[in-house]
Formats: C-alpha cells, sequence, structure tokens
C-alpha cells in the first residue's frame, strides 16, 4: 500500500495548517492556540472524544474503530524553540523570538492528517490515542503526560512516534531495534577562589586558571574513563567569570552538557566528574560545587515494535526507502519517557537537503507531510486489523 490516497489528496489542507502553526509558534508548556487549533481540526473530523489539559496543554484524543480490540498511540509535539525565524517565506513567524526550527508544526501537522483519515474510515479494530504534545524541547512535556497517568488513563498498548530529518533522502524512513537518540543530561559548576588585582596574582586563588584545568581534566573521562567503544559526549559549552581585564575574579561558572546511551556509562560520568570537580580544586586552594541534573533518558526502540513500524514503512514508501539500520544519534528527545512506559519506536522522515533542525533559516517540508500521515494511517490498521 503507497501513500494513501485521500491523504495524498488533503497536501494542500495539510500545507495550509502547518504553515498556520509555522505564523504562530508557541513555547514550551503553554501552547494553548496550537492545542485550540488542534482541538477545532479533531472536531471538523467528527471526533468527539477530545481530552484537554494534560501537561497544561497537551490533547489526547481517542478513535474508537469498528470492533473492539487494542490502543495504538500515536505522538506529535507541538511547541516551538525561542529564537527568531530568519527563513524568509511567507508563512514564518509572526511572533518575535519564537520559532517553529524543529518541524513541531509539521510533526502535528502529520498526525491531524492521519486522524482526518482514520475518524472517516475507522478501517480498524480497537482504538487509537491521538497525542499531541506540549514542550518536548525543555520542560519535558512527554514526561509529564507519562507522569499524569496518560498511559493508563486511556489504555495505551504500544506507542510510536515520527521526527523530520534534515539531510535525509526525502520521504526516507529510518530506525533502528535499539538506542536512537541520546540521554541528554547539563551541569553546573562554580568554582571559588579569593579575588584580587590582576597585577598581584599572588595575593589570589584565581578560578580562572582552575576553571580551565577543569575543563582539560573532565575531557579526559570520554578519553580515559569509557570504553572507546561506548558513545558519550561531555561538553563545556559556558564560562561565565571576570568582570575587567585587571581583575582577578572570585567565581567562575561552567555549564555544559552530557549524552549518553547506556546508564552504566551515565554512572561513570557522574563519579568521576564530582571527583574531578572536587580535587582539582583542591589543588589550586580552592572550593567548587557541582549540580549535576539529570534530564531526558536515551530514546530506546522496542526491537519488536521497530520491526513492524519498518515493516509498515516498507508498504508506504516502499523497501528501498526505508532503512531499519539507522546508526544512533546524539541529540535527545522526550519520546523516550513514553518508550519507558510502552513498547512502541520512534522513526525519523527525511525531508531533503535543508537547514537542519534549531538553525534560523530552518522550515518543514511540507511534501513529506502525507508521508509521515500515511504511515500513521497505515500502521494503524496493520496493527489492528479487522
Amino acid at each position: 500500500m503507497p501513500i494513501v490516497n485521500s491523504i495524498a489528496a488533503s497536501e494542500p489542507q495539510m500545507t495550509e495548517w502547518r504553515r498556520y502553526l509555522h505564523q504562530h509558534p508557541e513555547l514550551g508548556l503553554d501552547c494553548f492556540k496550537t492545542a485550540e487549533f488542534v482541538v477545532d481540526r479533531l472536531k471538523e473530523f467528527g471526533i468527539t472524544d477530545i481530552h484537554t489539559g494534560i501537561a497544561r496543554t497537551g490533547v489526547v484524543a481517542i478513535i474508537e474503530g469498528r470492533a473492539t480490540g487494542r490502543t495504538i498511540g500515536l505522538r506529535a509535539d507541538m511547541d516551538a524553540l525561542p529564537m527568531e525565524d530568519l527563513s524568509g517565506t511567507d508563512h514564518a513567524s509572526t511572533i518575535p523570538g519564537m520559532a517553529h526550527t524543529c518541524g513541531h508544526d509539521g510533526h502535528t501537522t502529520m498526525l491531524l492528517g492521519a486522524a482526518k483519515y482514520l475518524a472517516e474510515t475507522r478501517n480498524f479494530s480497537g482504538k487509537v490515542a491521538l497525542i499531541f504534545q506540549p514542550a518536548e524541547e525543555n520542560e519535558g512535556g512527554g514526561r509529564i503526560m507519562v507522569e499524569e497517568g496518560m498511559m493508563d488513563r486511556f489504555g495505551i498498548d504500544e506507542v510510536y512516534g515520527i521526527h523530520n530529518m534534515p539531510g535525509g533522502p526525502v520521504g526516507h524512513l529510518h530506525t533502528n531495534r535499539g538506542a536512537l537518540l541520546a540521554g541528554v543530561d547539563e551541569f553546573t559548576i562554580e568554582i571559588t577562589g579569593v579575588g584580587g588585582h590582576g597585577a598581584m596574582p599572588f595575593q589570589t586563588r584565581d578560578p580562572v586558571v582552575t576553571a580551565a584545568s577543569v575543563v582539560q581534566a573532565l575531557q579526559t573521562i570520554v578519553s580515559r574513563n569509557v570504553d572507546a567503544l561506548d558513545r558519550l559526549v561531555v561538553s563545556v559549552t559556558q564560562v561565565h567569570t571576570g568582570s575587567a581585564m585587571n581583575i582577578v575574579p572570585e567565581t567562575a561558572i561552567l555549564n555544559g552538557t552530557v549524552r549518553y546511551f547506556d546508564k552504566a556509562v551515565q554512572s561513570v560520568v557522574k563519579e568521576r566528574m564530582a571527583e574531578i570537580v572536587e580535587y582539582q580544586a583542591k589543588s589550586f586552594g580552592m572550593t567548587a560545587t557541582l549540580n549535576y541534573i539529570e534530564g531526558y533518558p536515551p530514546t530506546v526502540n522496542h526491537p519488536e515494535q521497530a520491526e513492524f513500524a519498518a515493516e509498515v514503512a516498507r508498504e508506504v514508501v516502499g523497501a528501498e526507502a526505508v532503512d531499519i539500520d539507522s546508526p544512533p544519534i546524539m541529540p535527545g528527545e522526550d519520546f523516550s519517557y513514553m518508550l519507558e512506559a510502552r513498547p512502541g519506536a520512534y522513526l525519523f522522515l527525511g525531508q531533503g537537503d535543508t537547514p537542519g533542525c534549531h538553525h534560523p533559516k530552518y522550515d518543514f517540508n511540507d511534501t513529506i507531510a502525507p508521508v509521515g500521515a500515511s504511515f500513521f494511517a497505515r500502521l494503524v490498521e496493520k496493527a489492528l486489523p479487522l
């Protein structure tokens, strides 16, 4: 079964939805107007079992098939990013400092396209739970929806999601049978010394020198404490210190990120980072504190569901356009919480040679929306046959 004809015919309407959402981005958990837009479309499709206010602005809508059966969850994220839209398109963001530069407007559109088709045909048994989630980019709306009991409340048995993939061939689907995206942690290190005159550093305890030493020492966690075959990133991304060129500051603050796939590796990082921070500071006669913040866990597909998703994808786009052995990548994704709660799989959908996600000139490729919608629709019909 290729792309669903009726969904393909809806491409102009889906493009209109997507570009409206692109012009009206919202951040974090505050996707009020986006949720309202979603609910209005769902009602137009004849869907009446609609639940709002989950994770503040999340929406879950239920479509019942023609017979009893299991419940499949389909998820799309709705939030934008706090940055300017430099795409130069006619449908660029109308909200200063907010932009859909990760394609969540496209993800929402794909799920709406699938919802329209599934509500019209209901050619399946069981139920579909349409999950429209806020705050993927920061607060972890996926975690909040799970913690608020979404999976049990709606009896969701399996859950699936799609993310667009700049650089991937248009319409190609990529996934794997295990870890697909990294766990994401953050850290802040505050080093406290003794400030003073820059011309008399011997009267001070210089936190700048200590900070430089800590930054270098942290790099040895990857190179000397973890197996080279384990994927790990430890990056110091911010250094904040000083106020003038002739003053040795009192404090220096380092911020950064950790990306990993294995919980055991995460434990090594936390232990070694604490030791490095404490003893590097002591070696310079100073004190330091580490605030290590565990964030999104790794996004790990369930093998059986990943195989099934790839099988569906082959029916929709052809075997030559499906990669079931896609290598894991280091960005994170809060769909990970849903995959910890239920079996399922996450996939990437290629959108061609475009600026990457989070780039100010990024824009979702509207031609792939029918592909994603058809994948969602066919997945339901194949997972819940009559």
